[in-house]
């Protein structure tokens, strides 16, 4: 099973991915058949989370009210337990600035907002890599467009 957390101030848009992911296991792990999908509403409500057991992925919108996705990602890369979790960066703001950002934190993937489904599933799978759910070989910094 892989265990995705996402995180999200928008109860819709976080609804909108776990229908993505929860629909799509084999995305994780040929073997997979489940998915379980962990939602945050914050950033700090993420930091409440991980603790709690082991993350294959982390999906995090920047834009949050307390702590941003940019600081979620800073603070996992610095952290010895978060370090090799793939993370994805979602965001309104999608500038080369922006993602150049993202990327230069450590997030292995940056996805501007509205994305479609099939979006989100390239970037998981450029996230991730052949490895699947082991981060530690993905491809680095792997980049990918927005919506389509």
């Amino acid at each position: 099973m892989a265990r995705i957390l996402v995180v999200e101030d928008s109860s819709a848009f976080r609804a909108f991915i776990r229908a993505a992911l929860e629909g799509s296991p084999e995305l994780f792990d040929a073997a997979a058949e489940d998915v379980e999908v962990v939602e945050a509403s914050s950033g700090f409500d993420a930091l409440r989370l991980l603790p709690r057991g082991h993350f294959d992925l982390v999906i995090t919108d920047i834009n949050m009210p307390d702590i941003n996705g940019l600081e979620l990602v800073r603070f996992m890369r610095e952290n010895e337990r978060y370090r090799t979790v793939c993370t994805i960066l979602i965001s309104t703001q999608s500038s080369e600035k922006d993602r150049a950002r993202g990327l230069a934190l450590g997030a292995n993937a940056f996805l501007g907002k509205p994305f479609t489904v099939e979006a989100l599933h390239q970037a998981i799978t450029a996230s991730i890599g052949p490895s699947k759910v082991d981060c530690s070989k993905a491809q680095s910094m792997a980049s990918s467009e927005g919506s389509q």
